[in-house]
């Protein structure tokens, strides 16, 4: 995930119950638990209905290492919001 980046359209996000509104708050988010935390993903897991896909995965990373489900909300071809949750 070094070249990985959140898309502009994601204005809203959740993680564990923790809600982030606006590309500020996400980024910092990001820069300290997703992405800037090297972040490994494996899946065992998919759905998709209407304008949502969830991704079941095995997550590692400096931060948080376990279970999770990913479910992204899109807007059309973008996303719009991204809920992660322990599976």
């Amino acid at each position: 995930m070094s070249h990985a980046r959140l898309p502009d359209s994601l204005r809203r996000f959740e993680d564990s119950g923790r809600r982030f509104v606006g590309r500020d708050a996400i980024r910092h988010w990001s820069n300290r638990e997703f992405i800037g935390a090297k972040g490994q993903m494996t899946v065992t897991g998919f759905q998709q209905n209407k304008n949502e896909t969830s991704i079941a995965a095995d997550w590692k990373s400096n931060y948080f290492t376990g279970p999770a489900r990913f479910v992204f909300e899109f807007g059309g071809d973008r996303i719009r919001e991204l809920r992660i949750t322990s599976a």
